[in-house]
């Protein structure tokens, strides 16, 4: 079996010689968008209507990995009549990060831009005969994604994994270089006038539904580029699910009514506070649910709206609507959270030249505040910044032009360890990573003397990824990433000494006026802290004092 490669045959393909003697694939393309999700799809389709040569590389097969494709997003869709008010809205409840800018920027993009998906996708019809291109289904809208991008002329690498990325001798990104899983593991490596890195976030092994090839892949790549990282303090996102299962899609959850194993009704309304309340109560025991509230017209949608969800019961022999059945909650990390690699507009350009981020990969502090942006603000946001990301990266790799350049591989660890003096339990590390982001009290409500401990936990856990080898690259790269994720996320939340949206401190349980400010993470041995600005405000001082 082979990898598949769909696309023209536009790009420039040579067979070489790696170190280790076996034969490599070297592309050369205007554009490489590396993830095959909503933003990665969107980035590719946009550079090559600018007409730019594309590579798009996914680690598993584009339309079907990722998130979106195991959902139903629905789109931050609105008229332009009513966006000041819902501009407006999301500025004050994102607590002084958002940006109206930005917000407008995303609302428009999307307003304009998702219609033009109709040729290869059946968009629904609303109860007044209208086209409704709020809502979509995510496998559908995937594959139609992935026929769109081949409509364009975009090449697609399935099941090849980018490793790291790749940097002339001026510190540009000039490609990266990647495994073809489904031909023997065979190195390739793409030189590209521009890269959008369109990788997602990660859930930190959760078990949301199609999160498992997000792995925070993509930060640690833009990290050893020197980009930062902004917002990894905001992943105390959790999706409720039935227990025992994966099936975290919670639109229904917003008519639920929660039981305790004695059958007496939990007050946990719906809103900002439930999931709170929700872990609190898993904290003290089993907690069951009903959707008997949930209204007819819903439940006679939802297997056309959210197919998977009626799965679950259907296999088990459960009247979601009658009968009760137990819940948990499953870490969402940065997917439904906020944090991702500092962007310094909505084409997702970053402080690295020649490298663009777009989707879940890029923070979205500054469109959806300190709170989660969910489906409809996330899925905005993957199109806008991928479409944008697409554009810029189109129009940059014009003029840089073909030159041959020298290019310097970036990746360390994972890949390249500093003493090699054993082998690595990868399974312990991934383990150790869950151990330390996923538990309510460590995630949910925390306070400094279990992020202290964690801090201390991750730490080892780096030393052990960046000193010594592993057999599996991809497996010992994506853990890199997943520790190194880890230890920005509780870096971060270390220092906002406030409760702020997502990022709930148990020992500062208010919010602090000085703190309204992103704060930005980087580095890998020692972690850094400062707050996005001028270094001499009173945030950066006090963050100073606290290091």
């Amino acid at each position: 079996m082979h990898s598949s490669a769909d696309g023209p045959s536009g790009v420039t393909v040579t067979v070489i010689v790696s170190d280790a003697s076996s034969l490599a694939l070297s592309l050369t393309a205007d554009v490489l968008v590396i993830g095959g999700g909503m933003a990665g799809a969107w980035a590719a389709v946009s550079a090559a209507r600018a007409g730019a040569r594309v590579i798009l590389a996914d680690k598993g097969y584009c339309g079907t990995s990722g998130v979106t494709a195991a959902a139903g997003p629905g789109h931050w869709w609105v008229p332009p009549h009513a966006r000041e008010q819902a501009v407006a809205q999301r500025v004050a409840a994102g607590l002084g990060l958002g940006e109206a800018a930005w917000m407008h920027a995303i609302i428009e993009e999307t307003w304009r831009s998702l219609p033009t998906l109709a040729g290869r996708y059946a968009f629904g019809i609303d109860d007044e005969g209208r086209t409704n291109y709020r809502a979509v289904r995510g496998p559908e809208y995937m594959r139609a994604l992935r026929a769109f991008a081949r409509d364009h002329g975009v090449t697609i690498l399935d099941h090849s994994p980018v490793l790291e990325l790749l940097a002339r001798s001026d510190g540009s990104i000039g490609g990266a270089r990647g495994l073809r899983r489904q031909d023997g593991d065979r190195v390739y490596q793409i030189a590209a006038g521009a890269t959008v890195l369109a990788a997602g976030g990660t859930s930190f092994l959760s078990h949301l539904l199609g999160s498992r090839t997000n792995t925070g892949d993509g930060y640690l790549m833009a990290a050893e580029a020197g980009a930062d990282l902004s917002g990894m303090e905001f992943t105390a996102a959790y999706t409720i699910a039935p227990a025992h299962s994966t099936m975290t899609r919670s639109m229904a959850y917003s008519f639920a009514t929660y039981y305790d194993s004695d059958g007496r009704e939990l007050d946990l309304p719906f809103g900002p506070q439930q999931t709170m309340g929700l872990a609190k109560a898993l904290q003290a025991g089993p907690v069951f649910c009903s959707l008997h509230r949930l209204p007819d017209d819903i439940k006679a949608r939802l297997h056309t709206i959210s197919p998977n969800v009626p799965l679950v019961f259907d296999r088990w022999g459960i009247d979601p609507f009658g009968d009760r059945f137990e819940v948990t909650l499953h870490n969402d990390g940065t997917i439904r959270g906020l944090g991702g690699v500092r962007v310094d507009d909505v084409d997702g350009r970053t402080a690295v030249p020649g490298l663009f981020v777009a989707g879940d990969n890029a923070s979205r502090e500054k469109v959806a505040g300190a709170i989660s942006g969910g489906g409809n603000v996330n899925s905005a946001w993957a199109l806008t910044s991928g479409i944008r990301a697409g554009q810029a990266a189109a129009q940059l790799a014009r003029a840089v032009g073909g030159s041959a350049a020298t290019l310097t591989p970036l990746g360390q660890a994972g890949l390249r360890p500093k003493v090699r003096t054993r082998a690595l339990d990868i399974d312990a590390i991934r383990a150790g990573v869950r151990d330390e982001m996923h538990p309510f009290e460590k995630v949910l409500f925390r306070k400094e003397s279990t992020l202290a401990a964690s801090q201390r936990a991750l730490d080892g856990l780096w030393r052990e990824i960046a000193d010594h080898a592993a057999g599996d690259l991809l497996r010992s790269r994506e853990t890199a990433a997943l520790v190194a994720s880890a230890r920005w996320s509780v870096a971060t939340a270390r220092q906002r000494t406030e409760s702020r949206g997502l990022h709930h401190r148990i020992d500062h349980p208010q919010l602090d006026p000085q703190l309204a400010v992103r704060l930005l993470s980087s580095g890998f041995d020692r972690i850094v802290v400062t707050a996005e600005g001028q270094r001499a405000s009173a945030a950066s001082r006090a963050l100073e004092a606290a290091s």
